[in-house]
């Protein structure tokens, strides 16, 4: 996994910032007690935290959570070693991305998209937009691929694997890198939508989002029913809904996270079998609870390092760059000194 031969990086504030307290639907940065208390005592007390000993409760949550995200890197790549030994997939077929996967629409779309004079308003044509937030719908998968891939999914989840939790947010999902998928699916479909992204996205580095973090989401009545208000450490996701039979768990979107408004406009998007939502990362979002049934949701976050490593998107400041595993999170070591006067985006 290297941009241009240089290996992935992840960012130091992947240790402190945007720790999630689920119980007050919280996101905090954290140091230690006095400056959690200091930065986020008053929205913890009108969210309902009000007695020292739930802080004390909360401190003890971060710091394990903070805990977890210091071992992921050799956790996961232990599961990863294991699931590869010793798992054996009931569709082994859906670890390689074919075209026969996809859908009919979706070759089209990107048929279209590297043909010459290809234009955002030719592509538009084939999509469906949701407000001026720049969402996007369009077909990904066909339906026999989703059954096979979410019967892949619950065989996996129903074995003895080890299993990581996809974020802090999502406790019930699959990793899709420590299922192996990374090289021979996930880099091919990201490679895919590149022509799309390069027309609705240029600025976010659409023409060269050279990594990614893909993981399944999954809820249900007896497991995690919705998703609260974030942003995605991404440049660019994209959100398929893989089935199966749900009711009710619309998506919600509200501002761009780097132009807030006073009274965001929130508009709420349905899933559609198959199809996937294209949006940008700071694209503030979240999931109303499901009412019956089970959803399954592949989440791909894309990724620029021309544009990420300017300014990362979690902490909003230069990235301080760590050790990372395979992708990272998508930040690489700079070039040399010298940097042209012009730059073209993606040759950075």
């Amino acid at each position: 996994n290297m941009s241009a031969g240089r290996p992935f990086r992840g960012c130091a504030c992947f240790f402190t910032d945007n720790i999630f307290v689920g119980r007050f639907g919280l996101h905090v940065r954290y140091r230690d007690g006095p400056q959690l208390r200091r930065d986020h005592g008053r929205a913890l007390r009108e969210r309902g935290c009000r007695s020292e000993e739930q802080f004390q409760e909360v401190l003890r949550e971060i710091e394990a959570e903070v805990q977890r995200r210091k071992e992921l890197i050799h956790q996961s790549v232990e599961r990863r070693a294991i699931i590869s030994k010793c798992y054996k997939p009931k569709h082994p077929e859906v670890y390689t991305l074919q075209d026969s996967f996809l859908a009919p629409e979706f070759l089209e779309i990107v048929r279209f998209c590297t043909s010459p004079g290809a234009d955002l308003q030719g592509l538009l044509s084939y999509l469906k937009s949701f407000s001026d937030k720049r969402i996007y719908r369009l077909p990904v998968f066909t339906e026999e691929f989703c059954q096979a891939f979410v019967d892949e999914l619950e065989n996996f989840e129903q074995s003895d694997m080890p299993k990581g939790r996809p974020n802090t947010m999502n406790n019930y999902g699959v990793l899709l890198n420590e299922l192996g998928m990374d090289e021979p699916f996930l880099t091919p479909l990201r490679e895919r939508l590149l022509p799309i992204t390069a027309l609705l996205y240029p600025e976010l580095g659409g023409a060269c989002l050279d990594s990614h973090k893909a993981f399944v989401v999954k809820y249900s009545l007896h497991e995690d029913l919705d998703l609260s208000s974030h942003y995605d450490n991404a440049e660019v996701t994209l959100n398929v809904s893989l089935g199966k039979e749900f009711t009710e768990g619309n998506l919600y979107f509200g501002d761009f996270n780097q132009d807030p408004s006073p009274v965001p406009k929130y508009i709420e998007v349905e899933h559609v079998g198959g199809h996937g939502l294209l949006h940008r990362g700071g694209q503030i979002h979240g999931a109303l609870p499901i009412a019956s049934g089970q959803r399954w949701n592949l989440i791909v976050w894309m990724r620029s390092s021309a544009i990420r490593n300017q300014l990362c998107p979690m902490c909003h400041r230069k990235p301080e760059l760590v050790e990372a595993e395979g992708f990272g999170d998508g930040f690489t070591d700079p070039l040399g000194e010298e940097v042209p006067q012009t730059v073209n985006l993606c040759a950075l």
